[in-house]
């Protein structure tokens, strides 16, 4: 499928879509003031050494200390990432024998900080190419995953490791673009990378900690080096300065995408015109309309993301059985833009419309499977659950769209509902009758939201008479229009 690229770019912010028939499949959004830390390389100090979780925490210069786990240490024995031994592997030393607490540390970041979570770190550099990942302190030669071809596989490594110079102590992994690369491409990453990782190291050499190393690319030139290939389409950019920007980065790394850069100069704004702007607004929303009729309706959690498949208005020409397969396989295509479209991560539930037929199961959650595999994300799917539910996991590195885009309600202050007036009317009689006993007061004003002052004038008039008559103070009640349901005062006089 052909994809065009999108690049909408602003003072302050860069936004990126990826279209694939007119269909916007996946937004990127950076900005100025909160650019994104994964790949950064920083001389951290160690802060806190924890043994009994087995990590540390590592001031790196953000508001919160990063979290380094024990997998994640060069010295440990373990890949990173993998947080307990496989069968009959021996445990490394633990993490008080490789962190001491106030020693500096060369680590690099793997996820940004989300939520309450700061960022996670490893000791395990890598550096990403066009073609080539370096990893400067591990000498292995690994073939990207997306490969399958095992004879592609093998032959990629052989290539490699006679390209690779003879007193080069690091390793690369290859990825995909790298297939269908020249030799003398590979050799100029290959040269690109170790040049790269020279600068860093020449920086690290007497860096007072904390100290940033080494910052990744601008969010277009990731895209370009990350996302542009063979059914790439366009890279249409709306800035001047940004285009010229992308032309000197392909003429010195990617010359073969020149001709696919184009500079958009229409008077109607980019994101308009592909009508990106209005699946931005969608994809803040809870619920998603499938053409059938149907539904999903999606709820980010601190824990976990869920989706409930729903029929909606589709009745189907068919019996039941039929209406609820056909729902569900187009919810499974429709979970899987969603699911990139919105940059969702962690553990994602999904609840498809409960099948009897084990058939049915078997073909929505292959639909599934299929759809996912479009993801340049990894993605882990467990099939269906004996609740019927199926489970999956989405490697989360950056902040999903909503969150990149919104804030908790100040109301509501996230939870999506708000107390009714007659619950704030009887919290602020009981506060009153509280307080009339702690103190010794001569009136009481009650400051509260136009809704609960008027409960307390005229349905809850009688229950406010009975508290003056038992406290035997007057209470007067005035209306704060910048107060939301749920705030009130309560002021002695």
């Amino acid at each position: 499928m052909i994809e065009d690229v999108l690049v909408n770019v602003t003072p302050r912010e860069t936004r990126v879509a990826i279209t694939a028939s007119g269909v916007v499949q996946e937004l990127l959004i950076e900005r100025a003031a909160s650019r994104g830390l994964v790949g950064n390389i920083y001389v951290g100090r160690v802060a806190r050494v924890l043994p009994g979780m087995q990590s540390a925490f590592v001031e790196i210069g953000l508001e919160r200390a990063a979290f380094l786990h024990v997998a994640d240490v060069r010295g440990h024995g373990r890949g990173a990432g993998r947080s307990a031994p496989k069968d009959g592997e021996e445990a490394g030393p633990p993490i008080e024998r490789l962190l001491a607490e106030g020693e500096p540390v060369l680590v690099q970041v793997v996820k940004d900080p989300i939520g309450a979570k700061g960022a996670r770190l490893t000791t395990q550099i890598s550096l990403a190419g066009r073609l080539l990942v370096y990893l400067p302190n591990d000498p292995h030669i690994g073939i990207s995953q997306r490969i399958e071809d095992e004879s592609g596989r093998q032959l990629l490594r052989e290539r490699l490791k006679e390209l690779v110079p003879a007193d080069e102590k690091g390793g690369f992994i290859v990825r995909t673009l790298a297939e269908a690369a020249s030799d003398d491409e590979l050799r100029a990453d290959i040269d690109y990378l170790r040049h790269l990782w020279g600068v860093v190291r020449e920086r690290s050499l007497g860096a007072p900690p904390p100290e940033r190393l080494y910052q990744d690319l601008s969010l277009s030139q990731r895209v370009l080096r990350d996302m542009v290939n063979a059914e790439t389409g366009r890279v249409v950019v709306d800035s001047r300065e940004t285009h010229q920007k992308l032309v000197a980065f392909a003429q010195t790394y990617m010359p073969n995408v020149l001709g696919k850069l184009d500079h958009y100069t229409g008077e109607r704004p980019l994101f308009d015109l592909h009508n990106v702007e209005t699946e931005i607004e969608k994809a803040l929303s809870r619920r998603v309309d499938l053409k059938s009729g149907g539904t999903l309706v999606i709820d980010q959690t601190e824990a976990l993301t869920t989706v409930d498949v729903n029929t909606g208005g589709f009745v189907g020409n068919r019996n039941f059985d039929d209406t609820v397969f056909k729902t569900n396989l187009e919810a499974a295509q429709a979970i899987a833009r969603q699911l990139r479209l919105r940059n969702l991560g962690g553990i994602i539930i999904v609840d498809f419309i409960d099948m009897q037929s084990a058939e049915h199961r078997a073909a929505v959650l292959e639909e599934l499977k299929r759809a996912l595999a479009r993801d340049r994300t990894r993605i882990t799917v467990n099939g269906f659950t004996a609740l019927g539910l199926v489970e999956m996991t989405r490697k989360r590195t950056r902040e999903s769209l909503a969150h990149v885009l919104c804030e908790p309600c100040p109301t509501c202050e996230g939870r999506g509902a708000v107390k009714t007036a007659p619950t704030v009317c009887y919290e602020i009689l009981r506060e009153i009758l509280r307080e009339s006993r702690a103190f010794q007061a001569k009136e009481f004003r009650v400051l509260a939201s136009q809704p609960v002052i008027d409960l307390l004038q005229e349905e809850e008039s009688s229950s406010l008479a009975m508290l003056i008559d038992f406290i035997g103070k007057p209470v007067s009640l005035q209306v704060e229009s910048s107060y939301t349901q749920e705030q009130f005062d309560i002021v002695l006089m």
